[in-house]
This record gives structure tokens, sequence and C-alpha cells, in this order.
């Protein structure tokens, strides 16, 4: 998947959990108790968006990318000759997350956490559970895949104009893009989103 794909998804992702969220406190089942505490709330108690620092989401969403597509196919593409090494692989997630974790607990800082679901979010969209010697590593040994594809960036090319499991996916994320650009804007929060990566 390319850049515009897994930034929107991921961004959609976080929005369709949102709206979850919504609506299980709006949920008939609820007694009438709870729904009244939580119309009591603010809207920002139940929007992810009005919590989530978005700018490190969607920086989360593409890390693995920004750093192994250059490793294994620029600066040691005689080696690896792979875009996806050592960030796409489960450990790395882990690390990234445990590491969060540890500074949610240790100082209330819930940015790495923030990467660390979009780089979860990365894995899961490019399917990484089909490429188990990658996402497993080491466990199957310490080398990684070798791909035969020369021209890496002709080829992606050609998928994102033929192959319909690379273009709707860039379609989709593309349409998110544009309905957070829109709403920022309609919402007058540009300048406020780029200070706080909060949408609402």
């Amino acid at each position: 998947m390319l850049p515009i794909g897994h930034l929107g998804i991921t961004l959609g992702t976080v929005k369709l959990l949102d709206v979850a969220r919504t609506g299980w406190y709006h949920h008939p089942a609820i007694s009438n108790k709870r729904a009244e505490q939580s119309s009591n709330t603010s809207q920002s108690r139940t929007s992810l968006l009005s919590k989530v620092d978005v700018r490190f989401l969607l920086l989360g969403s593409i890390l693995p990318d920004i750093i192994d597509k250059p490793m294994g196919r620029v600066f040691f593409q005689d080696t690896f000759s792979n875009g996806r090494i050592f960030c796409h692989t489960l450990l790395f997630l882990i690390i990234i997350a445990v590491a969060g974790f540890l500074l949610y607990r240790c100082r209330n800082k819930t940015w790495l956490l923030v990467i660390s679901f979009g780089v979860l979010m990365h894995l899961v969209l490019d399917e990484m559970w089909l490429q188990p010697h990658t996402l497993l590593w080491p466990l199957y040994g310490w080398a990684f895949p070798k791909s035969d594809i020369d021209d890496y960036a002709r080829h992606m090319l050609d998928e994102l104009a033929s192959n319909p499991t690379v273009y709707i996916p860039e379609i989709i994320g593309a349409l998110f893009l544009i309905w957070a650009g829109v709403l920022l804007v309609h919402r007058k929060r540009v300048h406020k989103f780029i200070k706080t990566g909060l949408m609402y």
C-alpha cells in the first residue's frame, strides 16, 4: 500500500472507532441514568479525535515505510533488496508499544502510544501476516526475504494504474484525508491542528 492509503485509512479507522464509542454512549439499551450522565459529558470526552494527536497518528501510519524503504531499497539495496524489513516486524511494534506504555505510566504522555497504533495499522494494511518470515523476524532466521523487483517505483505506478487492490485503498485513503481537510477548514481549525494535532 502507498502512503495516501496508509494515512487516510488509519485516520478513517480512528474516526470509525470514534463513531462506535459515541454510538455506544447513546445506545438505547443503556439505562436512562447512564444516558443522562453521558449527555452531561462534553463531546471531547467521547471523541478520540479531540484527544489523539493526529500528527503522531499519521506519522506512525507511515513510519515503517519511512525507515525501511530507504534502508532496504536505497542505502542497503545489495544487502536487503526489500522495502519491508525491521520496522515491518512484530518485534518493532512490540518495542514501540511497550516504550509508549512506559512513557504513559511514568510521564502521562500518550504520543508514543499513538505512534504505535499507527504502526499497528500499517502492518495490518500491508497484510504482514502473509509474510511471516518478516512479521515474526527473527524466528525464521536473521535474513529477510529478498524482492526481485528491479524498478520498484515503476512497478508501484503500474500497480496503482491497474491493480484494484492497490488503487481502491488509495482512493479510500484520499477520501478520508479530503474529509479531514474539509472539516478543519470548515471549523477554522487548521492553525490549531498544526499546533496541537487535535481535530476537534
